[in-house]
């Protein structure tokens, strides 16, 4: 694992050919639209770096991301969660920070409790330190020691939000947009390309494969960021928020989680967050007061 571009776990296949995503790829833009959407960082009980991922802040304590992510057998203890749109942008391989944001060892002076948080509180639907398809239990929260202050933040989609897709005509043109922090391209092993990561929050729209798959079940989302106009997530982009619509929508429907090509040129598979399950989990996790402030 490369300590600032691989995903977690990435060099751990959960199966095969199946590889957590943390980047945006194709017809990509910088994304300003989605301030709540965070740059995650997590850390062994000895506050050493583990990974990074992508994620929503649905109030201003509460961050959702995937279950791999906040993969708490796996040794995460604590994480740092930073806004910047452009939070590692700035890195220097020499100091290995960023002296803007303080990406990924600390909050920037001035920045926490406004663009930078941390959290000792970190959940997860069960998660077993793998991904077992369908049902991969992929995702995460963490609670925010110090609030983060915004106008506006994620919506969780109501239960149910996109089972009318799964036998209605004409739906695959369904438009859905990804947000997260990561790789852009990733070349094969011999290629004469280098890997490219902005370190970023990047954003891309994508359409509507299936739901009901063998590799999605209802459990997850199957997207197709290939073509004119549209992007994907690679390597750097678990966690972070499937939007059901075009780049103003806010409405989070699932959360990045794994894909089936290791270079990230295919179809994306992301964990639903609209089910009476993951709902209820999120509900007695979080207790009556965190819940009321994030219930559709």
């Amino acid at each position: 694992m490369r300590r600032l571009i691989v995903a977690p776990a990435v060099a751990l296949l959960f199966a095969a050919l199946v590889t957590p995503l943390n980047a945006i790829t194709g017809n990509w833009v910088e994304d300003s639209e989605h301030p709540f959407v965070g740059l995650a960082v997590f850390y062994d009980a000895k506050g050493e770096f583990l990974w990074r991922c992508s994620g929503t802040l649905l109030s201003p304590t509460v961050f959702l991301t995937a279950g791999h992510c906040a993969d708490t057998v796996s040794g995460a203890v604590t994480a740092r969660v930073y806004f910047q749109q452009d939070a590692g942008a700035h890195y220097d391989p020499a100091t290995q920070v960023d002296p803007v944001s303080g990406y990924p060892e600390t909050c920037a002076a001035g920045t926490e409790g406004v663009t930078c948080a941390t959290s000792d509180q970190i959940y997860n639907f069960d998660f077993t330190g793998r991904l077992t398809i369908p049902n991969t239990h992929d995702v995460g929260l963490l609670i925010l020691d110090q609030p983060i202050t915004l106008p506006e933040y994620g919506q969780l989609a109501p239960v149910g939000t996109l089972d009318t897709l799964s036998s209605s005509r004409g739906t695959k043109e369904t438009v859905f947009t990804v947000s997260g922090y990561g790789l852009t391209y990733k070349p094969n092993e011999h290629a004469p390309l280098a890997t490219i990561s902005f370190r970023e929050r990047l954003m891309a729209q994508s359409t509507l494969v299936n739901l009901n798959s063998a590799l999605n079940d209802g459990f997850n989302l199957q997207t197709q960021g290939n073509g004119s106009g549209r992007g994907g997530t690679c390597n750097g982009d678990s966690g972070g928020p499937v939007f059901l619509g075009p780049y103003s929508s806010n409405l989070v429907v699932a959360v990045t989680s794994f894909g089936l090509n290791t270079l990230c040129r295919g179809t994306d598979f992301a964990y639903r967050v609209d089910t009476a399950a993951v709902q209820a989990w999120m509900e007695a996790t979080l207790g009556p007061v965190l819940w009321a402030q994030i219930a559709p």
